[in-house]
């Protein structure tokens, strides 16, 4: 496994997320993981593009992942590093 790209800070997760993580039995320290090394999922072009901008000037960093049912969750991560957090979609 390598070495993170950036510090997460304080994790924190919505109850939804969390329910919907564990109704399709997914792992959120996989999402957690993948985000910290650069993975974000299932992003457009332009929206990678931007991560790696955001990555090297310290703004605010999206990744976007799929559950096991399909369910998408996002993972977010402040511009200050200070913390990330998974959530739906929906709940932004």
């Amino acid at each position: 496994m390598s070495e993170p790209l950036f510090p997460l800070g304080r994790i924190v997760a919505t109850p939804a997320a969390l329910a919907a993580m564990e109704g399709s039995g997914d792992d959120p320290l996989v999402f957690l993981s993948r985000h910290a090394q650069g993975d974000w999922g299932v992003l457009s072009a332009e929206d990678i593009a931007e991560n790696e901008l955001s990555l090297r000037e310290g703004f605010r960093l999206l990744s976007c992942y799929r559950l096991n049912d399909g369910t998408k969750v996002w993972c977010i991560t402040e511009s200050d590093r200070s913390s990330t957090c998974l959530l739906l979609p929906s709940e932004y």
